[in-house]
């Protein structure tokens, strides 16, 4: 008998937890998900040396690595205005 129940991928944006089904998720896809202004800067959290990684909306987000992937929304800049 097969099994019934499939992996879920999980991640957080701005500290909601979410599930999905789709190991591989787009930018557009996350912010509609997390309801992110579409004006915001999406980031993915990076551990160690690397710096942060923004993300497009266009981007395709593999879910699948080890962990639970963080994403994070910025306001857009409003400067001198």
């Amino acid at each position: 008998m097969a099994e019934h129940d499939a992996k879920k991928f999980k991640f957080t944006v701005d500290g909601k937890h979410f599930e999905v089904d789709k190991r591989y998720l787009s930018g557009t896809e996350i912010r509609a998900l997390a309801q992110i202004d579409p004006n915001a800067g999406l980031f993915l959290e990076s551990h160690g040396p690397d710096p942060d990684r923004q993300i497009a909306t266009s981007d395709s987000i593999d879910l699948g690595a080890p962990g639970v992937e963080k994403f994070y929304s910025v306001p857009p800049a409003t400067f001198g205005s």
